[in-house]
């Protein structure tokens, strides 16, 4: 069984309070367990000795004992919902470091999907039980057994030494079957990973395959890669089963031996019965608190598995020495970048950013792109100066680096080797982002200031979608499924294209906005296009010879040179 992470509380100082707490919970339930153990031997030794009737002060101990009863229930349960708002704050803060991390950094420094998709999810959502459950066991463990070996060495200095010297086995034990539990459970991990992304990539396929006919193989696939999973969890719960049939075994045997000594020393008249039954009900406390972290331990195995591979992430700090170095050249350029003006660029609206070079708002200089592990770069010394306002559209061939160049202004990727200097930019992909919700929802997502219903309506009019859209029982509160469902593919993109409209963001970067539109849609887009880069800079990739002439300068990429 490992210790906790040091990095837990370089990344979530909010921890240390939470330990704190649960430390100040764990002394009062300590304190209050040896007060329950002195009050039920007093009152044992009271009815012994002279009877129930005749007891004297017996009610008024009866009443204490209730009180301490009721003071250690209330204490169990304020514990219990402490710790449970702490595992709940703990890891919605941890998810909201990871995915803030993730959206942070380039594409290429985030992980898998699949990989990604199951550590926030499932994996975080384990990281509760093991900060709800294990750590208050943890910090039970360290005191609690502290007070009751204390007071026993008060009452008898025999039973304590029994004590002290039998409860470093359990831990002993624990840390030897908890390194088996925990490689089980990193190996059960792992398949759970490789399970979630088989299972990703399939249903991504799932119409590539339906169409060629090999939809039906892959149920032998996902099912013997879900038999791996299951077989590992099965081999995690026998262990863990084990493991507290051991712990439980070594705890009964302690305290069979206390209870033994204690009764021979009473038989023999060498002991008083008042601290005799107090060490016997006391040396049960000693244990149980480390016990119980052996059974938490288990029951949180996969939040400690996820929590390291969650620090893993947050902690991977890019080298600066190494970031943005070139990679090895395989002899080829990937391309070339020539721009050439169309018309005059129209002066910058006044207050738009631009860069410290005058009349420009983003700058390439000498910027090469490799994907990784690519043989060769997608972009190869590419040059670049944006006008400060204006329609830019970008052409070539199809995998010459178009999209890359686009995201490489957004900043969603980084270059191999030269520099980008670009204000902040709203992207419309080739497939726009679209999220559950309503419409009003998905045009105002990521604008700061919304605007009215009719300045919506007016927006969505400009792009041709306000007819298709008011003809919606609920309007613009109308839903939309996952990714856009209720929208045709023309549809989405028009209103991603409003969406940008309403962005205040100085460079507008558009992938292919009218390639599923028909003449008109696209005429109209055109228009809003047109009308956007008045103020802002304006970078189309487009195949449409029509944009291509309504171009303030075009950004040609070239293919492949010897």
């Amino acid at each position: 069984m490992r210790p906790i992470d040091p990095r837990v509380f370089q990344t979530l100082p909010e921890v240390r309070r939470i330990m704190a707490g649960l430390g100040a919970l764990g002394v009062g339930q300590g304190l209050a367990a040896v007060a329950q153990a002195f009050a039920v031997s007093t009152v044992v030794v009271a009815v012994v000795r002279f009877g129930m009737p005749g007891a004297p002060g017996l009610l008024p101990t009866l009443v204490a004992l209730g009180a301490v009863f009721v003071v250690r229930a209330a204490l169990g349960a304020l514990a219990e919902m402490y710790a449970a708002r702490a595992g709940i704050r703990v890891s919605a803060a941890l998810r909201e470091r990871l995915l803030g991390r993730w959206l942070s950094q380039p594409v290429d420094r985030t992980p898998e999907p699949a990989g990604a998709s199951t550590l926030a999810t499932q994996g975080i959502t384990s990281v509760e039980p093991y900060v709800a459950r294990f750590l208050p066991a943890l910090v039970g463990a360290v005191v609690l057994p502290v007070f009751v070996v204390a007071t026993i060495a008060v009452l008898d200095w025999v039973s304590a030494v029994i004590v002290v010297l039998t409860v470093p086995l359990l831990p002993v034990f624990a840390a030897l079957i908890g390194k088996a539990t925990q490689d089980r459970t990193e190996r059960r991990w792992r398949a759970l990973t490789a399970l979630s992304g088989h299972f990703l990539d399939v249903v991504r396929g799932l119409p590539t395959l339906v169409t060629y006919g090999r939809a039906e193989r892959q149920a032998d696939s996902i099912r013997s890669v879900s038999e791996a999973h299951r077989a590992a969890t099965v081999r995690t719960l026998r262990v863990a089963f084990l493991s507290s049939a051991a712990l439980e075994l070594l705890a009964t045997i302690s305290v069979a031996i206390v209870a033994v000594t204690v009764g021979l020393r009473l038989t023999y008249g060498t002991m008083d019965l008042a601290p005799g039954l107090a060490c016997i009900l006391l040396a049960p406390e000693a244990y149980w608190p480390i016990r119980r972290v052996g059974t938490e331990y288990h029951a949180a195995a996969d939040g400690v598995a996820a929590l390291g591979s969650v620090l893993d992430e947050l902690g991977n700090a890019v080298d600066p020495t190494t970031a943005g170095s070139p990679l090895p050249s395989s002899g080829r350029l990937g391309s070339t970048a020539t721009i050439t003006s169309t018309r005059p660029s129209p002066r910058p609206a006044q207050g738009s950013s631009t860069d410290t070079i005058t009349g420009s708002c983003a700058v390439l200089n000498g910027v090469t792109y490799h994907y990784p592990r690519a043989e060769r770069a997608v972009l190869d010394t590419v040059s670049v100066r944006l006008p400060a306002a204006g329609l830019v559209t970008i052409t070539g061939p199809s995998g010459v680096g178009k999209t890359t160049l686009l995201e490489l202004l957004a900043g969603l990727r980084e270059p191999t080797s030269g520099s980008v200097a670009a204000p902040e930019a709203h992207l419309v992909s080739q497939r726009p982002l679209l999220i559950t919700g309503s419409i009003r929802d998905n045009v105002t997502l990521g604008v700061d200031n919304a605007p009215n219903d009719d300045a919506l309506w007016a927006t969505l009019d400009e792009v041709g979608l306000g007819s298709d859209l008011r003809g919606l029982p609920d309007g613009l509160d109308s839903p939309l499924g996952d990714d856009g469902f209720g929208l045709s593919a023309g549809q989405r993109a028009r209103l991603a294209l409003a969406r940008a409209s309403l962005s205040d963001a100085p460079l507008i970067l558009l992938d292919e906005p009218t390639a599923h539109l028909d003449e008109r849609s696209a005429a109209l887009a055109h228009n809003v296009i047109r009308a956007l880069a008045r103020t802002r800079t304006v970078v189309v990739v487009t195949h449409r010879p029509d944009l291509v002439d309504l171009a303030d300068a075009r950004l040609e990429l070239g293919g492949d040179h010897v």
